[in-house]
């Protein structure tokens, strides 16, 4: 074995195998691609600057996705005094167990406690109340980037942990169809953003009575399918109708002169979208990256650096490649097989390999990270062909995401039948609902599925429900869940 295959190989084995243990896999990856690091905050995590690279390439492509629809960002404060939470009866109880509690400033006993914002609705409304008078001064299209704290007792890196990040919309709409509208189109834009950005294939649907939001009227949400076979709800969006409004006393002027209520929506994505990208593209050599979040979409590796015009011809190639996407030029004193397992840990969609010969030939290999296929390239076209790559890379993630996506989906006709697949085959399981909340408790309980979603594509895969064999109403998206 050549020394630099033995550097990559060695490397390699330090992530443990996905079909061994997947959440050790995980972790491994999150670990040794520096993502994150542990904290000494309990349940809390350090994001480390490559996995921070990764957040803001998905924060930066998606708040222009939301200015293009006409949304704003501002920022609320970070305390809720409890007077103002207990404002919506549903929604506190909804979160009551997760709530951090501020007890004292300094040495002093805080005259009303305050929490630390599990989500930020109360706050928008007590804001909405004092600058809307008039039908004018709607809508409100508000967004914010922030973290929360919710006080979770299992936490995981990137998918569940006590403070994470995230962004959260809150709107105010003067009917309850404009409100309902931006329901759709904020989930709608979540939809597009995991396809079109992380490559990764969703059901779009409207969640149970039993998983909705607290205090909502709908919760619609984008669930995705992780390569373990379990699901992870990547966006909601929520439809509040005026119930918010009510209990925080918003009201305006309509046209006729009328004092009404107006309606709400609010909609949020998180840290939890890296988790996603890692478990449905990642291998078990690492991270595999989508360029459009790649922090770098190709890195270049010098072969034979030693040689004269080899690090000039390369640092003239890096200057190139940057006027067409995030390129690095690796002139470190490392192997050239160190680097090729360094990169392909970090999940860097093309490596761009350049030795003696290549340039005698006026050429350069690159390698794409998410099928190992080498294309020798003419280095008269890389302005062209780097940007034609990227986009294959993006097409071969998401085809094959879905491609296994539809493998892993079976359907039940009944309950025995979706038992003895939950128990043997990981997926999304596709099965009739009567609509009662009893058969779904039962199905968590017999199966240890959940519902999923009622995708919008509806499907008729029988009359009966699974569990109870009574009239279905709704097709149904069942699963096991992060």
């Amino acid at each position: 074995m050549r020394r630099a295959d033995m550097a990559k190989e060695k490397l390699v084995k330090s992530i443990t195998s996905m079909d061994e243990d997947f959440a050790k896999w995980y972790t491994d990856v999150c670990i040794k691609a520096e993502l994150i690091d542990y904290s000494s905050v309990k349940g809390c995590m350090i994001i480390r600057p490559y996995g921070y690279a990764i957040w803001e390439n998905i924060q930066s492509q998606m708040d222009a996705m939301f200015k293009k629809t006409g949304h704003e960002n501002v920022y609320m404060p970070m305390f809720i005094p409890e007077s103002l939470l207990q404002k919506e009866k549903d929604h506190v109880e909804g979160f009551a167990p997760e709530v951090a509690w501020v007890t004292h400033g300094g040495e002093e006993k805080l005259e009303e406690r305050m929490c630390v914002r599990p989500t930020s609705e109360t706050l928008f409304c007590d804001h909405f109340k004092n600058i809307v008078q008039s039908y004018r001064d709607l809508p409100k299209l508000y967004n914010q980037w922030c973290s929360v704290v919710r006080w979770e007792k299992t936490t995981r890196p990137f998918l569940r942990s006590r403070e994470f990040l995230w962004q959260e919309g809150h709107t105010l709409h003067a009917t309850a169809e404009e409100a309902q509208a931006e329901t759709i189109q904020m989930l709608n834009v979540y939809a597009k953003f995991a396809e079109d950005c992380l490559a990764m294939p969703v059901v779009k649907g409207v969640k149970t009575a039993k998983e909705r939001f607290a205090g909502a009227e709908d919760t619609y949400t984008i669930e995705a399918l992780m390569h373990d076979g379990k699901a992870l709800q990547s966006g909601t969006s929520h439809y509040f109708g005026d119930g918010f409004a009510r209990a925080f006393e918003i009201q305006y002027t309509d046209k006729n002169n009328n004092l009404v209520h107006p309606f709400q929506t609010s909609w949020g994505t998180t840290t939890r979208l890296i988790g996603a990208v890692i478990m449905t593209h990642g291998d078990d050599s690492g991270l595999v990256l989508p360029p459009a979040i790649a922090p770098i979409q190709a890195v270049i590796v010098p072969i034979a650096t030693h040689k004269e015009g080899v690090l000039d011809k390369s640092r003239e190639v890096l200057e190139r490649l940057k006027t067409v996407c995030r390129a690095k030029l690796d002139d470190s004193e490392q192997s050239p097989g160190w680097k090729f397992a360094e990169y392909e840990m970090k999940g860097v969609p093309l490596r761009i390999e350049l030795g003696p010969r290549d340039i005698e030939n006026n050429v350069c290999v690159v390698v794409r990270r998410d099928n190992g296929e080498k294309t020798v390239v003419s280095l008269d076209e890389l302005e062209t062909r780097i940007p034609e790559l990227l986009n294959a890379v993006h097409k071969g993630l998401f085809d094959k995401a879905l491609a296994r996506r539809e493998k892993m989906t079976y359907d039940a006709h009944g309950l025995d039948e979706m038992k003895e697949i939950a128990d043997n085959k990981p997926g999304f399981i596709r099965a009739m609902w009567c609509g009662d909340r009893e058969c779904e408790d039962k199905l968590k309980e017999v199966a240890g599925v959940t519902s999923r979603c009622i995708p919008f594509e509806q499907e008729e895969i029988s009359g009966k429900c699974v569990c109870c064999g009574k009239e279905a109403k709704h097709m149904l998206y069942w699963g096991k869940a992060y």
